[in-house]
């Protein structure tokens, strides 16, 4: 067979995949059953706008919910949309108010007061009542309100300083949430509440006898769900030192954990509405979506028979499975499934027939060959003596192109930084592997996925430890003849960009050049100006202040900027409230005194993360070239 591949340098290869194109993609970020379990509603993010879409009982074409509404929770950094039951869906608009609005027809109207902002809503078992999660003036409660808002809201829960994941019981007798406090973040400690409600006729229910279940300062509770009879409370909880499924019994006052596994059946719960598993309709079972290496497959597990098993639904073409959902009235999963080489669709699958899934909805045309993406592998490395870090590796991938000699490489570090780079669609990883960039995504000390000692690790060692792993995987990158030594990137957002910064004045001249999204640059200032959500999330990165100042001194890229000489590119929201914009400023303001090569773009309307397509499409065009001048053609 002829090679009919061109010859062609690395990082100039044509792609596919244009700025455009990633610009124009849908974020199908949530789907949920009505109670007749046969209607789908989801919401896809349009740009810088949230649509609800409805696809009816009987296959009708799906249509919009809210054309009009921009529908977007904003409790911390959001989630917890939407909710669906009898024929209705209850949303959070962007402005902080619940609406309501039925399936078939008809507007949407107003069923909360209009200040604040709501999450979470959550409809009681006969449709009478709706209870969410309410921040005003930061302070957070659980709230409730008549699902048709004649009445004024009324609060259930405080005292806290957060709540996530309000569950009603089937019987509506009563309710569990989840709830923490300052300085704990969700996935360091959080307590499982179960409450007893109560009714008078003429006034919301009231929940009463509140008693703590599970959970404690250092063990973290995620998602608490009753099962469809109401017998048991399912939740996760983390201290044997993995986030395992348990079982509460209701009647017998009894816990028992149901896996056991080295993997993460929860997440990180930096949003509302987060899901991992779910009750089989008739209540024999749970499926969930354990995460193992950063791969999640669908797993069952059989009550009756007390054990655990990979379940044979055709789901053999998808690597990440999210948003589980499992049908009220028969065994049919919907979730937003993906791989490294699918970008993420709806789909949804018969659990006791072997028939392949339904593709619902995609998020792109799709018009890219497969064959022309790139498949990770999963990388550990050893850093700092014996320790190992974890990463997805993605080569260059064309089936038209081939460079010669070593590729340049981009070293990518997410967010959190208690995030995961996982195995599903990248579009950006991929926006880069088609031009002839490897990309390596960093799983530093302190990501998610590998037990909550690796979790642990980064503990008062930030900008420290994750910098060393960065450093580390890029120079493994190397070793292995995987990635040019002199071509070498990295880029990363939030704390992620922090993570950059804190390279780039560690580690001078390493790295030919850097991309930094909205990064942290002056520890100080974050403590002092953050969200409520992170106020003290420094305490167990850093130190507490003011015992840590001298930490935070030398670990703010600010205050050590004059090191800092590699070109780099800063991208910015100007809404951005939690890492305001006055950061990025001082750090360019330093790298033009200093005539350090740079570039400084700031987007009107974005906050902490880009929404809008053009904002996205201008991103990456500007990316690209910066990257041709400062790292091809150097």
């Amino acid at each position: 067979m002829v090679d009919k591949t061109q010859t062609r340098q690395y990082g100039l290869w044509p792609s596919p995949l244009s700025p455009k194109n990633l610009a124009e993609g849908l974020r199908l970020s949530n789907v949920a059953w009505d109670s007749d379990g046969a209607t789908l509603v989801w919401l896809e993010g349009r740009s810088d706008r949230g649509v609800l879409v409805c696809l009816p009982a009987g296959g009708d074409a799906p249509r919009d919910l809210t054309p009009d509404l921009s529908v977007r929770a904003r409790v911390g950094y959001g989630g917890g949309d939407f909710s669906v039951a009898g024929g209705s869906v209850y949303f959070a608009e962007a402005s902080g108010r619940l609406y309501r609005q039925a399936l078939a027809e008809g507007p949407a109207t107003p069923i909360t007061p209009g200040f604040g902002w709501a999450a979470a809503p959550t409809v009681s078992p006969d449709q009478r009542w709706v209870t969410f999660v309410h921040t005003y003036e930061e302070r957070d409660v659980l709230a409730i309100v008549d699902a048709e808002g004649r009445t004024w809201p009324a609060l259930l829960c405080t005292g806290a300083d957060f709540y996530m994941q309000p569950c009603w019981h089937p019987h509506g007798t009563m309710l569990a949430w989840v709830e923490w406090d300052h300085p704990q973040m969700p996935w360091e400690g959080t307590r499982m509440c179960l409450g007893q409600v109560q009714y008078a006729h003429g006034h919301l229910p009231q929940v009463c006898d509140v008693e703590t279940l599970a959970g404690s300062r250092t063990v973290s509770i995620f998602q608490p769900t009753f099962s469809p009879d109401g017998r048991y409370l399912a939740y996760i909880g983390n201290q044997s030192g993995w986030g395992q499924l348990y079982l509460y019994d209701v009647r017998e006052r009894t816990h028992r954990v149901l896996t056991n596994a080295p993997a993460e059946c929860g997440q990180p719960a930096w949003t509302q509405g987060m899901r991992t598993y779910g009750f089989r309709h008739d209540g024999q079972g749970l499926y969930y979506v354990p995460n193992t290496q950063g791969f999640r497959r669908l797993w069952y597990y059989d009550l009756a028979q007390h054990c655990a098993m990979p379940h044979p639904a055709d789901l053999a073409a998808y690597t990440w499975l999210d948003q589980p959902t499992l049908a009220p009235t028969h065994a049919t999963l919907a979730c937003i499934a993906s791989a490294p080489t699918l970008p993420p669709r709806l789909i949804t699958v018969g659990l006791d027939t072997p028939k392949p899934p339904r593709i619902c909805r995609r998020s792109t045309a799709e018009h890219v060959s497969v064959a022309t993406l790139s498949t990770p592998q999963a990388l550990t490395w050893p850093t700092e003596g014996s320790t190992l870090v974890h990463g997805l590796f993605y080569p260059p991938s064309s089936v038209g192109f081939r460079g010669t000699g070593r590729p340049p490489a981009i070293l990518h570090i997410h967010g959190g930084p208690t995030a995961q780079a996982v195995a599903g669609f990248h579009a950006q990883t991929q926006f880069f592997t088609t031009r002839g960039y490897a990309v390596l995504q960093v799983n530093h000390r302190g990501s998610t996925g590998y037990g909550t000692a690796y979790v642990e690790a980064l503990g008062g060692q930030w900008g420290v430890a994750d910098v060393a792993d960065v450093i580390s995987g890029a120079q493994y990158l190397v070793d292995q003849g995987l990635a040019s030594a002199q071509h070498l990137v990295i880029m990363g957002g939030s704390a992620g960009g922090y993570t950059v910064l804190q390279a780039l004045v560690r580690h001078p001249g390493f790295f030919r050049a850097a991309v930094c999204l909205y990064g942290i640059a002056h520890l100080f200032t974050l403590a002092a100006t953050t969200h409520k959500f992170e106020a003290y999330y420094l305490d167990s990165l850093i130190g507490p202040l003011p015992d840590a100042a001298a930490l935070y001194r030398e670990r703010s890229p600010l205050l050590t900027a004059d090191r800092l000489r590699d070109p780099i590119v800063l991208f910015q929201g100007a809404e951005d409230q939690v890492v305001p914009k006055a950061q990025a400023e001082a750090l360019v303001a330093s790298l033009v005194r200093r005539g350090v090569p740079h570039e400084y773009h700031v987007y009107a309307g974005e906050g902490h993360g880009w929404r809008k397509a053009e904002t996205i499409a201008h991103f990456y065009t500007t990316v690209e070239a910066f990257l041709r001048q400062h790292v091809l053609f150097a």
